[in-house]
C-alpha cells in the first residue's frame, strides 16, 4: 500500500488528459484592465552582458507580441536596467556575481563568501515567484541556476504545476565532453526532466545541432524546439529614436571599424592590440570597452588614443547594436549576441573567441568560419600586426546562397502560446 506521500508522487507523474488547445484565459486583472500573462526570466549574468541583453531582446518582443504580457526580468548585474526600464519592463537586481578566469564565482563587490551571496540570492529569486505568481518562468542557460541557485524556485513551482517552465539554450554550451562532465555533475538532465516544459534553442541547427553533438536522453531532446539567432535588426526596431539619429549624437565618423570586447572584463589583450592600430582619417577605429573593463587597462588605453589621432575610446554604450550596424568592418570577440549582430548585419568582422574556461564561443565561430560567414583568429595570435593585415587584406565576404536562420523572435510568441497552451507538465521519475 502506498504511504500518503507516494500517492502525491504518482499523482504528479501521472499525465492528465486535457483539452486545451488555446492558451489558458490570463489571470483577472484590476478593473477596466486588460488581463495579461506574467511571465519571469531570470538571467545570472556573472560575466559580460550577453545574458542580459539577451532577456531585454526576448522581453520586449514578447511584449510587442499579440500576446499580453506583463514581464519581470530577474537580472544579476545593474548595467542595462536603465534599457529596460526605458522599455517599461521591471525588474529584480539580484547581488551581483563574477566568474572568474578558472570558471569559478565570487562576490562582484560584497565582501560576503560565495555560500552566503548563493543563499541570499536564491532566497530573493524564490520570494519573487512566490509573489509574483508567473504563469511562465523562462531560465536562461543554466538549468538549476549559478551553483544551484534555482533549486529552491523549481521545487516551489513542482508544487504548483499551474506554472510552466521553460529552458532557454545558446547553440553552443562547450566542448561535448566538457558538457557531459558538468551536466552530470550539477545533474542537469534531472532537472530538465524533472522541472521543464520545455528547451528553447536560440540557434540554427545548419550551424551547430546541439541535440546530435551533446547525446542527450531521448526525452531531452524530446523537449527541445530550435528557434533560430536573435535577428539583432530587431533591436533597433524598438529603439525609441531612429538609430542613426542616435549614432549621431556620438558624434562618430560615417565610416569606422569597431572594435569590441564584450562587457571587458577579459577583453584588455585585444582592446590593447587594436588601439595600437595604424588608423587613418578616411577609416578611424572605434573602441568599445565594456563596463567591466579593468581601470589600469582603461588607463593605458587612454594614453595611447593620444598617440592615436584617429582612434576614438567609447567606454559604454546602453546599445552597442547601433554601433554594429553603423560599423565598416569588425573587430570583435565571440559572444553570442555579438555573433548575432555580425549574422543579422552581414558585416565583414574578424571573431578572435573566448576559450577559456569555456570553448562555446571557438566552436561558434569556426563553424562560422566553415561556412564561410566571419574569419576567426586564435586569442593567443593576437597582436596590432595580425588584426593590421587582417583589415589591410580581403576579408571573408558572407555568402548569398546560404540562408540563416534569424527569425527567434518571430518565434518566440509561438512558442510561449505553446507552453500556456499545453497540459499542466507533470515530471517524470527522476
Amino acid at each position: 500500500m502506498q504511504s500518503a506521500q507516494e500517492q502525491r508522487k504518482t499523482q504528479r507523474r501521472s499525465p492528465k488528459k486535457s483539452s486545451i488547445k488555446s492558451p489558458r484565459a490570463s489571470r483577472p486583472s484590476p478593473q477596466g484592465q486588460k488581463s495579461r500573462y506574467r511571465i519571469a526570466l531570470y538571467s545570472h549574468d556573472t560575466m559580460g552582458l550577453g545574458h542580459k541583453r539577451r532577456n531585454l531582446l526576448i522581453a520586449q518582443t514578447l511584449q510587442d507580441s499579440a500576446l499580453p504580457v506583463e514581464i519581470l526580468v530577474i537580472t544579476g548585474t545593474g548595467q542595462g536596467n536603465e534599457t529596460l526600464a526605458a522599455a517599461g519592463i521591471d525588474y529584480l537586481n539580484l547581488p551581483a556575481l563574477k566568474k572568474q578566469a578558472d570558471g569559478s564565482y565570487k562576490s562582484r563587490h560584497l565582501y560576503l563568501p560565495l555560500g552566503k551571496i548563493i543563499a541570499w540570492r536564491s532566497q530573493l529569486i524564490l520570494t519573487a515567484i512566490e509573489q509574483f505568481q508567473p504563469d511562465v518562468f523562462i531560465v536562461d542557460n543554466v538549468p538549476r541556476g549559478v551553483e544551484r541557485e534555482l533549486d529552491l524556485s523549481l521545487a516551489y513551482i513542482q508544487k504548483h504545476p499551474r506554472i510552466r517552465c521553460v529552458l532557454g539554450l545558446r547553440d553552443v554550451l562547450d566542448q561535448p565532453e566538457a558538457v557531459r562532465r558538468d551536466w552530470q555533475r550539477a545533474d542537469n538532465e534531472t532537472a530538465i526532466r524533472r522541472y521543464y516544459d520545455a528547451v528553447w534553442i536560440y540557434g540554427d541547427p545548419q550551424v551547430y545541432d546541439l541535440r546530435r553533438e551533446y547525446h542527450f536522453a531521448p526525452d531531452i531532446i524530446a523537449k527541445m524546439q530550435p528557434l533560430g539567432y536573435f535577428d539583432q535588426r530587431d533591436r533597433l526596431r524598438k529603439k525609441a529614436q531612429p538609430w542613426r539619429k542616435n549614432l549621431h549624437q556620438l558624434a562618430l565618423p560615417e565610416r569606422f571599424v569597431l572594435g569590441a570586447v564584450g562587457g571587458g572584463q577579459d577583453g584588455a589583450a585585444l582592446a590593447i592590440a587594436f588601439a595600437q592600430m595604424p588608423f587613418s582619417a578616411q577609416l578611424p577605429g572605434v573602441l568599445l570597452t565594456g563596463p567591466f573593463m579593468p581601470a589600469p587597462v582603461c588607463k593605458k588605453l587612454q594614453a595611447i588614443a593620444q598617440h592615436n589621432p584617429n582612434l576614438i575610446i567609447l567606454p559604454y554604450h546602453p546599445e552597442p547594436t547601433v554601433l554594429m550596424a553603423a560599423a565598416e568592418r569588425v573587430i570583435t570577440m565571440g559572444g553570442y549576441n555579438t555573433t548575432c549582430e555580425i549574422l543579422s548585419f552581414r558585416k565583414q568582422a574578424l571573431i578572435i573567441p573566448r576559450i577559456t574556461p569555456r570553448q562555446e564561443q571557438w566552436l561558434r565561430a569556426n563553424r562560422l568560419k566553415q561556412l564561410g560567414l566571419v574569419d576567426v583568429l586564435h586569442p593567443n595570435q593576437v597582436n596590432t600586426k595580425n588584426l593590421t593585415t587582417w583589415l589591410q587584406g580581403t576579408p571573408s565576404v558572407p555568402p548569398t546562397d546560404f540562408t540563416l536562420n534569424l527569425q527567434a523572435t518571430q518565434r518566440l510568441p509561438l512558442a510561449l502560446s505553446h507552453v500556456l497552451a499545453a497540459p499542466s507538465f507533470t515530471a517524470q521519475a527522476s
